[in-house]
């Protein structure tokens, strides 16, 4: 995986699917921030993640109300190399598991479960 290719697809999808996202959701979504990480590198770091996690939802959703702590703040982590493995190297896939994968996300910020966001065709 070339990570700044990837890096690269990562911002110009999140960017689409924000863009396309009803004006409501879009600003609520501009609350939340949007990261691009390694799992690799992360599991490291926090070895309670799963090694296989695509994203992440971390944070207060709207539904907490307002974050008391920087821990609070609400943040989505896309997890760059298992996207790409997931999508077995596939330019075209890797775009379509991200978009899922960052709305399925923003689902959680947005205070839906797994069985709300699965619901949605999101899982």
């Amino acid at each position: 995986m070339n990570l700044r290719r990837a890096e690269f697809i990562a911002r110009q999808v999140t960017r689409g699917a924000l863009a396309r996202l009803p004006e409501n959701l879009r600003e609520q979504a501009e609350a939340c921030v949007i990261e691009f990480a390694l799992a690799e590198e992360c599991v490291a770091d926090e070895p309670e993640l799963d090694a296989d996690l695509l994203g992440l939802f971390e944070g207060c959703s709207r539904l907490d109300g307002d974050p008391e702590t920087p821990e609070d703040l609400p943040r989505i982590r896309l997890f760059l190399d298992n996207l790409w493995d997931h999508a077995e190297g596939d330019p075209r896939v890797f775009r379509d598991e991200l978009r899922i994968t960052l709305l399925h996300e923003l689902g959680h910020y947005l205070g839906l479960d797994e069985d709300q966001v699965a619901a949605l065709g999101l899982a």
